[in-house]
């Protein structure tokens, strides 16, 4: 009983991964670009809901109403003005863009709040948990951000199935040369991809800081447990992030069981086991579908 209840703690982990996740494997599906800062920008917004709390007012479990929107916007402005004209001078222009976007995020955030560390107080949701046996508990919190990356894994695919601008998204991603041809402005489908990018690993985020203490220097690590989960569910897959995911949160909680520091290698273990057998993932899509 006791494997049992680390693997679904595990499971549950990993809805954590794969909520960092899915920006990551959008913006590479539609735009061939992975994004060095996505964690960073993870934890900027868990520093900005620490400001807006109490600014507005607004309970930490509803202040994703005022982050997440703001994220968008920035996203949407960083692609149109900032990744757009390096995608125009080659992939690793790019990277670099990110990699100094990363720099820039740390090194304001030590700045403004130096390197404490902060939490989102979501009240007893932390400490609640759902006992289905003497071994086995629930705890709410991770429930709750498990069934949160799902909602949002089946929203962004919603969105790029049901919708025009969506459809159009894929196209683009698909054919840039032959979508341009049928009206598509690719610039601005870009960044709408980022903006949903963006916005999820806010989303993710605030997640991370109901989760746990979070620093202006945890962006890197958070960014390559999201990496790899992208890279083990498959590149492009927004499904395949889930699995990923999955895979990272159980390793990590088995790992744990047998030494408190093998919890923190053995998901890197999997992630290079994977590479090695699967190197393309268990899902791979060049597109996002």
């Amino acid at each position: 009983m006791t494997i049992l209840n680390d693997i679904i703690q595990g499971i549950l982990l990993g809805g954590l991964f794969a909520l960092f996740a899915c920006g990551l494997s959008l913006m590479f599906g539609v735009m061939d670009v992975i994004n060095l800062a996505h964690g960073d920008v993870a934890v900027a917004g868990v520093y900005l809901a620490v400001v807006l709390i109490p600014a507005s007012h607004i309970p930490a479990l509803w202040i994703f109403v005022l982050v997440v929107p703001a994220f968008m916007i920035g996203g949407y402005l960083v692609q149109r003005y900032l990744l757009q004209p390096s995608l125009d001078s080659g992939a690793i222009t790019t990277l670099l863009v990110t990699f100094g976007l990363s720099i820039v995020l740390e090194n304001v955030l030590l700045e403004v709040f130096t390197a404490n560390s902060y939490s989102l107080n979501v009240g007893s949701l932390v400490s609640s948990s759902w006992q289905v046996s003497s071994q086995i508990s629930v705890p709410y919190l991770d429930l709750v951000i498990l069934g949160v990356a799902i909602v949002v894994l089946v929203a962004l695919q919603l969105f790029l199935v049901r919708t025009r601008t969506g459809r159009l998204v894929r196209a683009v991603a698909d054919d840039r040369e032959a979508a341009e041809l049928v009206g598509a402005n690719y610039r601005h489908l870009f960044a709408v991809a980022a903006a949903l990018a963006f916005g999820t690993v806010a989303f993710a985020g605030l997640a991370l800081g109901a989760y746990t203490q979070v620093s202006p220097t945890a962006g890197p690590t958070y960014l390559l447990y999201g990496f790899e989960a992208v890279v083990i569910g498959g590149l492009g897959s927004l499904w395949g992030t889930l699995a990923g995911g999955l895979v990272l949160g159980v390793a990590t909680t088995l790992g744990s069981q047998v030494d408190p520091n093998l919890g923190s290698m053995l998901p890197h273990l999997v992630f290079l086991f994977v590479l090695a057998v699967r190197p393309r993932g268990f899902f791979p899509k060049r597109a996002v579908t």
